[in-house]
């Protein structure tokens, strides 16, 4: 495959605002002038540690040591290649790639064949949903409260009933049989491929970038077969464990509201959205999981307890499992869980098709906390008119108390569970203080670590970071001067620059991201400080990298230039000082009338101008 000029590789990086792409799949909030943050997305973490600077186009998390640039990103989170991240940027703003030997675009393959098969056919499924062979589904959709404009808004389609209908559109417009197949939209069978998906009425599935990646299909006649509903299966980007319907229209609000509502189904998010929970979202084809929970809470900024993450369920058995099952996970986020019941059992599609959008927003807010709900649950199994049932209850239903995160609420739902019980505090109190002693017992238990080799150095103990340097003056001026040339160098005057950064540093590592800073004079190119970042020579380019990432003291640009140049001056300023010591120690040891004498004065009256002079600058 032909290569992509590497002058269009940069000018792709230049146009492109880091800040956006990671913010498809991170919230991210302002962490000072510059500077963005949210919680990783390469490590499971419960406060934020992954920050992001859009003027550098780079970023690094602080806990994992995950760094780079927005095509490292890309790759990292997509699985495409180096030329797929070029070129999918490259089509987000419109530019026109030229590769070397003066070559053709080549045809794209792999990962992004799969993703312009589906989005290909996902166009092909909204055609045909207003074909006549289609009134089943349009009907389908009417009787739950769906007019066309709804069905437009989700991308809903329809998949005619002959075996070859998306085969023979999509072959028509280049894709193979084994680029369909791979991508999840032909089966295999004993007499060749055929369409995954006949007469039935198909959601597209997008991530959380809005790009298509699979398919949900309910099915319409009687005469088929298959199960109810139908999914894409897991194929190289449709990962349904990872999966969450809805997300790429609901992410904005989730992120500005730090609210989510979890539902059970297609129609389910439609009816929400359409009744203004626009937060609504949906797993596809799977049961609610700890993958999802990880990209929700990206999505969220689920850092702190103000959060609300709000589950429906169907009050069934199924339901009751689900709820018990969400219940197990519930603990991985760091905003409060509740769970929505609608009357009489009906889910939001129901609810909103016979009682119209008010009800549907009235049940989110007549929740109830995910723990007392859990705890009815618990309570139904047992008969609390005997007494081997009350205490067979308090067993089940104390865990459920001492798991609660806040302990200013465990007194008072401790006297909920002695009122449902119809026992006395006194007999229900220390229960539940035997099983938070047995949970806190249970998280305080070591993890089986590894043990290093004999003789092996673990990584932790070469890594040098920003917190593993000496806490002296000299040691922070270096680093925080570095911080400031690395993050604000394209604004400061080159010559004083490189004159502050022409002397050796005390600490080895800030010496070595001096070396690899001081070897990139033209600090106005593009990206210059990634490229030094990169550079630096290890076990060093770890600190590089947290010294272009980590949060500089400044609450504007103005102020941080301002900051950033006087960090170099005062660089300058003891070079000079450090100069005019080791001569004043040497002019002790030489004869004042001799020649070498006379040099040493005439070096310390030079040394004095140029301090002053520099004391002018500041």
């Amino acid at each position: 495959m032909a290569r992509i000029r590497q002058a269009d590789v940069d000018e792709v990086k230049a146009r492109t605002n880091i800040a956006d792409i990671v913010g498809e799949r991170v919230a991210l909030k302002s962490a000072g002038v510059g500077s963005m943050k949210g919680l990783c997305p390469f490590h499971d973490e419960r406060s934020p540690s992954f920050h992001v600077r859009p003027q550098v186009g780079y970023y690094h998390c602080f806990g994992c040591g995950e760094s780079g640039d927005v095509y490292s990103f890309l790759r990292a989170m997509d699985h495409v290649s180096f030329t797929e991240a070029v070129e999918r940027l490259a089509g987000r703003i419109g530019f026109a790639l030229h590769y070397e030997d003066g070559g053709a675009a080549p045809e794209t393959s792999g990962r992004t064949r799969l993703y312009q098969a589906n989005s290909a056919a996902a166009e092909w499924f909204r055609g045909q949903l207003s074909s006549p062979e289609a009134d089943a589904a349009r009907r389908f959709l009417g009787e739950r409260g769906f007019d066309a404009g709804a069905a437009a808004h989700f991308g809903v389609g329809y998949a005619p009933k002959g075996w070859n209908g998306v085969r023979d559109a999509m072959k028509a417009q280049g894709f193979t049989d084994e680029e369909l197949t791979t991508a999840g939209l032909l089966s295999q069978g004993q007499r060749g491929v055929y369409d995954r998906f006949r007469g039935r009425l198909v959601w597209p599935i997008r991530d959380v970038t809005g790009q298509t990646i699979g398919f949900g299909a309910r099915k319409l006649y009687d005469d088929d077969q298959g199960p109810k509903y139908l999914n894409t299966p897991e194929t190289p980007i449709y990962k349904k464990a990872q999966v969450l319907y809805g997300l790429d229209l609901a992410k904005k609000d989730i992120s500005r509201s730090h609210r989510v509502v979890v539902v059970e189904g297609y129609t389910d998010v439609m009816a929400c959205h359409l009744a203004g929970i626009t937060t609504a979202i949906a797993s596809c084809g799977t049961a609610f999981g700890s993958d999802h929970i990880t990209v929700l809470r990206r999505v969220m900024g689920d850092d702190t307890a103000s959060g609300e993450v709000i589950f429906t369920f169907d009050p069934d058995a199924a339901g009751q499992k689900a709820a018990l099952r969400a219940f197990g996970d519930e603990k991985r986020f760091a905003a409060q869980t509740y769970v929505a019941v609608g009357p009489d059992g009906l889910d939001p599609c129901d609810l909103r098709l016979h009682r119209g959008d008010a009800a549907v927003r009235a049940i989110m807010e007549n929740k109830a906390p995910m723990f007392e709900f859990v705890m009815d649950q618990r309570l139904s199994g047992y008969d609390l008119a005997t007494v081997e049932g009350r205490v067979g209850a308090l067993r089940a239903a104390a865990p459920i108390v001492a798991d609660i995160r806040d302990p200013a609420l465990r007194p008072g739902y401790t006297r909920v569970l002695a009122r449902k019980l119809g026992m006395d505090i006194g007999e229900v109190r220390p229960a539940v203080e035997r099983a938070t002693r047995a949970a806190r017992a249970a998280s305080d238990a070591p993890a089986d670590m590894p043990a290093a080799a004999p003789g092996e150095e673990t990584p932790a103990l070469t890594r040098v970071t920003i917190a593993s340097l000496p806490r002296t003056a000299d040691v922070a001026l270096e680093r925080d001067a570095l911080m400031g040339v690395l993050q604000y160098g394209h604004l400061l005057d080159a010559a004083e620059t490189d004159a502050a950064l022409a002397v050796p540093m005390s600490h080895p590592a800030l010496d070595a991201v001096r070396l690899s800073i001081a070897a990139h004079p033209d600090r106005t190119r593009i990206g210059w400080a990634s490229t030094a970042v990169e550079a630096t020579r290890e076990p060093f380019r770890s600190l590089a990298v947290e010294l272009l990432t980590a949060a500089f003291p400044a609450l504007t640009e103005a102020e941080a230039e301002a900051s950033a140049r006087s960090l170099c001056l005062r660089l300058r300023v003891r070079a000079v000082d450090r100069e005019k010591l080791d001569l004043l120690g040497a002019i002790q040891r030489v004869p004042p009338d001799s020649e070498e004498g006379r040099r040493v004065r005439v070096a310390l009256r030079e040394l004095d101008q140029r301090r002053r002079s520099l004391s002018e600058e500041k």
